[in-house]
């Protein structure tokens, strides 16, 4: 079943696979004809199944990466923040594989119609990683055609870009495989040394590497400190996501998230859809 009606094939490494992946924040992309209010790819839903309406909630707010956790149960790969909350009817392919698969045949084979540019799924392994993720490959393999795929050396555009996060000893086997239907969320200590097409994402802790939290000015080492990561990352090709960030309504929020966006940062980390999507439209008719 062919879902994804239009696709482009790239070949090498890099920032040349990255124009498939997801172009960095500014860049231009192919959208052929557009409906409805454009989507917000920079906008990422943090912990997003913790919504009522998981996945739906933040395409309803226009996001353009959503994150789902997961635990391999018996088999069965289920969505949940911790191990207490397990419910067996709350699975990965309930939740996220079969309603964007479904989207996508709506839809013509954009997750938004009209837009040719993935939604990135970021699936975050709780459990313990190489096992986890050989299970969640024979998963995503079932949705033939949805997911952006490396084989062989090539990139191959899908509705759905999946990005593998959480328990590192994912990496090992997706390392070794010569076709994948998911890429690698990388840290900043993989900046110079991952290609775009192994590691598409790359992911840490804002509390980590900077000291400002939205109160007052940005240190200017700071901000030449934050600019030179985008610049990087975006050099290779590959997109950049900071967690730890404020998350509550206010200046300190704002403040951050603006910088974040002057700089260049690809993906803005929150659980508060709504507050999110004003504040990106609000930048955007400024």
């Amino acid at each position: 079943m062919a879902l994804v009606t239009r696709r482009r094939v790239l070949t090498g490494l890099g920032a040349t696979a990255a124009a498939v992946l997801a172009p960095p924040a500014g860049s231009a992309f192919a959208a052929g004809r557009r409906h409805g209010p454009h989507p917000l790819w920079r906008a990422h839903a943090h912990n997003d199944y913790e919504h009522p309406r998981p996945l739906l909630d933040a395409l309803d707010h226009r996001f353009g990466s959503v994150e789902a956790d997961i635990f391999l149960v018996d088999g069965e790969l289920l969505v949940a923040h911790s191990a207490d909350r397990l419910d067996p009817a709350r699975t990965l392919d309930s939740l996220y594989l079969a309603p964007l698969a479904a989207r996508v045949r709506a839809g013509h084979g954009s997750v938004y119609p009209g837009y040719r540019q993935p939604l990135q799924l970021l699936i975050d392994i709780k459990t313990e990683g190489a096992s986890t993720y050989l299970e969640l490959d024979r998963r995503l393999g079932r949705y033939k055609g949805l997911f952006t795929t490396y084989a062989h050396g090539r990139v191959r555009s899908g509705a759905v870009t999946a990005v593998v996060s959480g328990d590192r000893a994912a990496r090992a086997p997706m390392e070794a495989q010569t076709v994948r239907r998911a890429f690698y969320d990388g840290r900043l200590a993989d900046l110079g040394t991952s290609q775009a097409s192994f590691a598409s994402l790359i992911s840490d802790n804002w509390t980590l590497n900077f000291t400002w939290s939205g109160i007052g000015a940005f240190p200017e080492a700071e901000r030449q400190k934050l600019r030179t990561i985008v610049r990087t990352a975006h050099a290779r090709g590959q997109r950049l996501r900071f967690w730890a960030t404020p998350d509550l309504a206010g200046p300190a929020r704002d403040a951050l998230w603006a910088e974040l966006l002057d700089a260049g940062v690809d993906h803005l980390n929150t659980d508060d859809l709504a507050g999110l999507e004003a504040f990106l439209d609000a930048r955007r008719t400024a």
